[in-house]
């Protein structure tokens, strides 16, 4: 009789916020095809990084700030930081830490989220409309990573 050898595969569930979670995040969008394609031109001629402000609430105790460096459809550099003022950025889109989790979640759309006042943005709102089917991709990629909420 023939054993079979089965190998299971561990299911890894990334903490939201933290370091692990951005660079999933980031090796997710530079294999995302329909963000590549939606993302194309983006940052070529103006600066197109981001930062992404996770605001405290009654359910996170501190602010949180991750940057995201953006150009021409690729994600150069995901990494938490300090503050806005260590990085040179185009754009922050701010909101509280339970919004977040909505976006996370597929619950809220980037654009939806922005246009109702559920998040702020600093930057050139016209060009992240331009864009806004690159936002849909970056928030459809976001919700398939596997998140463990730790607030």
């Amino acid at each position: 009789m023939a054993l079979r050898h089965i190998t299971e595969t561990t299911i890894m569930a990334y903490a939201f916020p933290s370091e692990e979670w951005i660079q999933e995040y980031e090796r997710r969008l530079n294999e995302d095809d329909a963000y590549q394609d939606a993302s194309e031109g983006w940052g070529v001629g103006f600066n197109g990084d981001f930062i992404f402000h996770i605001g405290a609430d009654d359910r996170l105790p501190e602010d949180r700030y991750y940057f995201i460096g953006l150009e021409n459809g690729d994600v150069y550099d995901c990494r938490e930081i300090d503050s806005p003022d260590e990085v040179d950025w185009g754009f922050i889109i701010r909101g509280a830490y339970s919004d977040w989790v909505k976006l996370t979640k597929g619950e809220i759309g980037a654009i939806d989220g922005m246009m109702s006042g559920v998040f702020e943005i600093e930057g050139d709102m016209q060009k992240v409309l331009q864009y806004s089917n690159a936002a849909v991709a970056m928030t459809e990629v976001s919700s398939a990573i596997d998140t463990e909420f730790t607030y």
